[in-house]
């Protein structure tokens, strides 16, 4: 591979101009830039630590709690309904990894819901714990929209990672076949999904990403064949559930590997061909991190379609 390396950067020497003097470099001969480093889990969370607004216990379960960010602004303020990823695994992540996204886009003006559920590595979690704990979680936004001057007809979803899976699948849950266990009517209506870095098409991520993220805990995440369910995708990919009717802005960053650009951009591609308004950005020196670390190129341009969807911009 090494040698393979070298014949690739001497062809692109021998073909970028004129020779240089040696020791010399001609000023118009292009130099190779080593790729920016990439940021890790260990220098997201090791930046300072910060706390939301009001952390809000909606139901009875250990995770029916959720995180509420509010700006210093007067409202109604509009909402960011915020899913942490973590490959559906509490012991890889739970909701605190997103406490600085949600922190830059209060200051913003947005309001966030940040919501915990179970992972499939808790009790009770996969399916379908889960995705009730996430559709429950949502619709508990209702129950606390007067108390904190709450705009429920503004709720845009971000979801990074396992969470845009989550995400996406929360705009389609209306679409959920009526034998689904899965199903609450009405759910809490959306205005649009930013999936980060996200594994939607639980058929197309599961080749993808690394197997301990998906593969491994697969048939736990979409549970058993049964008489009344066919197809375990049916009601846990939301790639089952298009069209989705709301706008979707996929982003990825073109040197992950958890996610990398060929998801969001065969989502984008899938959810276009059913009609969908759907859009993809792949960031160039970005990883999986970078999507929800303020500051980034990713971070700003998620922020931004976020405030767009919610009227802000």
């Amino acid at each position: 591979m090494r040698f393979l390396a070298l014949i690739f950067f001497t062809a692109v020497a021998a073909c970028s101009g004129p020779a240089a003097t040696p020791g010399q470099p001609a000023a118009d001969q292009p130099r190779y830039a080593p790729p920016a480093r990439i940021m890790t889990w260990e220098d997201l969370q090791s930046r300072p630590k910060l706390t939301p607004t009001q952390t809000v216990v909606w139901g009875e379960g250990a995770t029916d709690v959720a995180d509420l960010w509010l700006p210093d602004r007067a409202g109604p303020h509009p909402v960011v309904l915020m899913v942490h990823g973590g490959c559906w695994q509490k012991a890889i992540a739970d909701r605190s990894l997103m406490n600085g996204a949600a922190d830059d886009l209060r200051k913003r003006g947005m309001a966030v819901w940040n919501i915990e559920y179970r992972g499939v590595d808790e009790t009770g979690g996969g399916y379908p714990g889960t995705f009730s704990d996430v559709a429950r979680a949502a619709d508990a936004l209702r129950a606390h929209a007067a108390t904190y001057n709450l705009d429920l007809g503004r709720v845009a979803v971000f979801g990074h990672s396992a969470g845009g899976h989550l995400a996406l699948w929360l705009a389609g849950r209306a679409r959920l076949p009526a034998t689904s266990p899965l199903r609450i009517d009405p759910p809490l209506p959306i205005v649009g999904v930013v999936n980060s870095g996200g594994l939607a098409d639980l058929a197309d991520s599961l080749g993808v990403t690394d197997r301990s993220c998906l593969a491994d805990i697969y048939n736990k995440l979409v549970g058993e064949i049964s008489p009344i369910r066919a197809d375990v995708l049916s009601d846990t990919s939301p790639a089952n559930l298009l069209p989705l009717r709301v706008p979707q802005v996929s982003v990825n960053g073109h040197r992950d590997r958890i996610a990398p650009p060929v998801l969001g951009e065969t989502w984008a591609r899938k959810a276009r061909a059913a009609g969908d308004d759907a859009s993809v950005e792949v960031v160039l020196d970005t990883g999986h991190v970078e999507l929800i670390a303020p500051g980034s190129k990713a971070w700003e341009f998620q922020a931004a379609a976020l405030a767009r969807m919610l009227g802000l911009s």
